[in-house]
């Protein structure tokens, strides 16, 4: 089995291209040496019978390598929603003080998971709305344009939704989006952006810039950028920093007060298998949560709770990231988030981080040794990746991912020729990547 061996905390070693061994085997193997293996029991998976539109009650399930569009359903999810659905059914109203998990301080309890998660203090986050709408609400009291000082860095890349946000945030304030806009693009003949192509940029466009506003992980590429070091170069010319973490929350380490990041907001959908559509979140530094005279806009869940429901006409905000909540959180919709979340906590994101290191790298080797035709535009270095793998395939890769779909396997395209695979620890194996590889090559 090539150098697989058993490392002090129970973490396999992958080996190097000179001894790695691409059989099904050695998955089998890795697999039997991974501590979180049994996690995966915890998830429901769709079935490779279910993906042709059959039903086979024996059908195994499929390889799912898409958990980073949409996370699988943890199984403690519909006992959690049927509790609630109960707590309705017989108290009615009542359920806001005297349910099981009472409505009115519910959201509170997914704020410790959540902290732990981004590398926050607990009042700094808040489970509330979607992201893009909550992008828009951070950036009505963030993207404080003046006429020198009003520009706003994105990566020429970013997911389409925060593009549009960030131009029509610039259109709002009179600014056009072709002057505002700054997109970063990598050098020539280059995949990904370099931190100090990024930090010279900052640096050149410092006196107009008013934000910087990046992925944590680029959703196309799979890059991790350094949070650390662009949130410090944004600062030191004197603009805010603020990150989509959509493609990092759950699936990468996450250091953002520590990092002095201003403001975060990201999906429970994919790395936190929350469901679709489920509740997003939200970051702010303390400094700003303890600043009243920022703009925003108001709603009664951002009120001080002391004075919540006195129902008064005048907005006293809470200072905390709660101060930015507009309505009571919707309940049915928390509780899948929770349901996740109690999962992350059991587990730890340094755990998980290194399964997801040793099974991403894992998937690199199998691809560069059984299908070497296939390119791969996500950075090599671990440190600058998560557990994505974009994959530039020649041909018709519309065709390639269906398929991939027939042979049961799950990844989704994005325009012009990538499909991406991200190999989640929580509930893929090895050996579900070594099922892909041999997919990919057959197809």
């Amino acid at each position: 089995m090539g150098n697989l061996v058993k490392e002090g905390d129970g973490w396999p070693s992958i080996g190097s291209m000179h001894t790695f061994d691409a059989t099904e085997v050695h998955a089998k193997a890795l697999d039997s040496f991974d501590p979180l293996a049994s996690r995966r029991q915890a998830f429901l998976f769709p079935t490779v019978a279910s993906l042709r539109g059959e039903v086979d009650p024996h059908s195994p399930p499929c390889v799912y390598l898409t958990g980073n569009s949409l996370g699988l359903q943890p199984k403690s999810v519909g006992g959690m929603l049927q509790r609630e659905l109960e707590d309705w059914h017989h108290l009615g109203v009542e359920g806001h003080m005297h349910g099981r998990d009472p409505w009115l301080p519910y959201h509170e309890s997914l704020r410790g998971p959540l902290s732990r998660i981004v590398g926050a203090q607990e009042h700094e986050v808040v489970a509330m709305n979607s992201l893009t709408v909550n992008l828009h609400l951070l950036m009505l009291s963030f993207y404080r344009p003046t006429k020198d000082r009003y520009k706003i860095m994105i990566e020429g890349t970013a997911f389409p939704s925060d593009s549009y946000a960030v131009a029509s945030q610039t259109k709002l304030h009179g600014f056009p989006d072709a002057q505002a806009v700054v997109r970063l693009r990598p050098r020539e003949g280059e995949e990904t952006l370099r931190t100090e192509n990024i930090v010279e940029a900052i640096e050149h466009h410092g006196s107009e810039l008013a934000l910087v506003m990046l992925g944590g992980v680029n959703y196309l590429t799979g890059q991790f950028f350094d949070i650390r070091s662009i949130t410090k170069a944004a600062q030191k010319v004197g603009a805010l920093c603020g990150w989509d973490l959509a493609h990092a929350v759950g699936n990468v380490p996450l250091s953002l007060h520590d990092c002095g990041v201003d403001f975060a907001c990201w999906c429970s959908y994919k790395y936190l298998n929350s469901g679709p559509g489920a509740i997003a979140g939200v970051y702010v530094h303390e400094k700003h949560c303890k600043d009243t005279t920022l703009p925003q806009a108001a709603g009664w869940w951002g009120n001080d709770p002391k004075m919540r429901f006195e129902m008064g006409p005048m907005f006293s905000p809470v200072t905390s990231a709660d101060r930015w909540a507009l309505s009571n959180p919707p309940i049915f919709s928390l509780t899948p988030v929770k349901a996740s979340l109690a999962i992350f906590d059991e587990v730890g994101m340094s755990a998980l981080r290194r399964k997801s290191q040793a099974l991403t790298a894992y998937m690199e080797m199998l691809i560069k040794t059984l299908a070497p035709a296939v390119g791969i535009i996500t950075p090599s270095d671990e440190q600058q990746r998560g557990c994505q793998l974009s994959l530039r395939l020649k041909g018709d890769p519309k065709r390639t991912l269906e398929n991939l779909k027939q042979a049961g396997v799950v990844c989704d395209f994005r325009t012009p020729d990538i499909i991406r695979a991200a190999p989640v620890p929580l509930y893929n194996s090895f050996h579900d990547v070594w099922r892909f590889v041999q997919a990919l090559r057959a197809v």
